[in-house]
């Protein structure tokens, strides 16, 4: 792997004060991508003394994780005992006994869990714990002072839970809907807004904690032009480990239908909708690196992307992908590739998030432009997973408090990018 995306989160976490901040307006890390599993991962400090971990995101993961079998030391963690609140809040049904050495992950008389590996849709058992945990504040125009929640409740987990991760991480921070998961909690322990937000790059992007406003140089509020959308509730757990009557911790939102160049597309309505049994639906995901559609969706997208763009070139498809273009028949603009625009129509006719080429083309060679959607199959579980590259460059605000999804489209438009948020002291 190349360790710029590395090196460099090191570098941008050495520039923040060390002094601490008690009451922040919000929070703040830098999320960089590695070039080689195309998953993004952020930078925060636990343990006592600090500890500086990167972490694997999982917007949809139920709370954070890490190794605790390799080299966990700090003088502050403790143990979260069976039938404790912290244990009631994590939904465990789960209390065990560790037949070797106390230490961390391995403690008699606590709170079990499952932390879950979702890349490789691998869980295993897990000690709930509790230890330090900080990051940056933030006024929504740089970095302050760090921030630290003294009690902040995380899982243990086997460092054979790592397969698959991004060579240099050791977890995966989980955002998604659960009373443990990190919004939650530092939104609790510091009386901010239950609300964070993403806005992830090919390089170095930056996820949030906390309210508005998020300013990118040149000097814009990208929270000042977002449009919103309901987020959904899918009934059924998509975790790979669950207790029963669980819910989904993932982020759904309502796609109605899709246009391409403003022309629908025909689709199994059906297949938008979540069924009883959890199928179904559309959700936002940091674990797929491009959109995945059920291949019906699929091959009717790809059909109108082809007609579309009929008067280009195609050449033969490079997997993962179906549809390909000679890259030298296609012009340039601000927001990427000159291709058709997608639309992802949400709860009425004039709200949609529009995919312009930037985000749906993928160049997998100089000569060579693909559309970045995959075949997810006949039956899966999900009918549209949004996926990392259809996300870069697009600000996403998740208002937990009013359960509803903020979203910009390309900020290419407004002549900033996710790597532009002033993180220098």
């Amino acid at each position: 792997m190349d360790s710029s995306p590395l090196l460099f989160l090191s570098i941008l976490f050495l520039s923040f004060p060390l002094s601490f901040s008690q009451k922040p307006h919000a929070l703040v890390s830098p999320v960089a991508k590695d070039p080689s599993t195309l998953q993004y991962f952020a930078k925060v400090y636990q343990r006592t003394p600090f500890v500086s971990l990167n972490l694997v995101m999982d917007i949809g993961g139920r709370y954070l994780w890490v190794d605790c079998d390799k080299g966990y030391v700090s003088s502050t963690y403790r143990p979260v005992r069976c039938r404790s609140a912290e244990c009631s809040l994590a939904n465990s049904i789960a209390c065990g006994d560790c037949f070797s050495k106390p230490r961390p992950g391995c403690n008699n008389n606590t709170c079990g869990v499952f932390p879950e590996n979702s890349f490789i849709r691998l869980s295993t058992g897990g000690e709930l714990a509790t230890d330090v945990f900080s990051l940056p504040s933030t006024d929504g125009y740089k970095p302050g002072p760090a921030a630290t929640d003294p009690h902040f409740i995380f899982s243990c987990g086997p460092t054979s839970l790592l397969e698959g991760l991004a060579r240099g991480t050791t977890g995966i921070i989980g955002l998604g809907r659960t009373k443990i998961s990190p919004p939650e909690q530092l939104a609790a322990t510091f009386s901010f807004q239950r609300t964070f937000a993403i806005c992830l790059s090919g390089s170095i992007g930056f996820m949030f904690f906390g309210g508005g406003p998020y300013v990118f140089l040149p000097g814009i509020d990208v929270s000042k032009s977002l449009i919103y959308t309901p987020l959904l509730v899918n009934p059924v757990s998509t975790a790979g480990t669950s207790v029963n009557g669980e819910k989904s911790a993932e982020y759904f939102i309502g796609v109605k239908s899709i246009k391409i160049n403003e022309k629908p597309v025909k689709l199994n309505q059906s297949l938008l909708s979540i069924n009883k049994k959890g199928f179904g639906g559309t959700k936002i995901s940091t674990v797929n690196p491009y959109t995945l559609l059920e291949s019906s969706i699929y091959k009717a997208v790809l059909g109108a992307f082809a007609i579309a763009l009929s008067k280009v070139k195609q050449v033969a498809p490079v997997a993962p992908f179906g549809l390909c273009f000679d890259a030298k028949s296609i012009g340039s603009t601000r927001v990427g590739p000159g291709v058709p625009a997608i639309d992802l129509v949400l709860q009425s006719e004039n709200i949609y998030w529009r995919i312009f080429g930037a985000n749906s083309m993928v160049a997998v060679s100089d000569n060579v432009l693909c559309l970045g959607f995959v075949d997810a199959g006949t039956n899966p579980m999900t009918s549209i997973v949004i996926g990392g590259h259809q996300l870069e460059d697009n600000f996403l605000v998740f208002d937990q408090a009013r359960s509803r999804l903020g979203f910009s489209s390309s900020l290419l438009f407004r002549q900033t990018t996710c790597s532009n948020f002033n993180y220098t002291t």
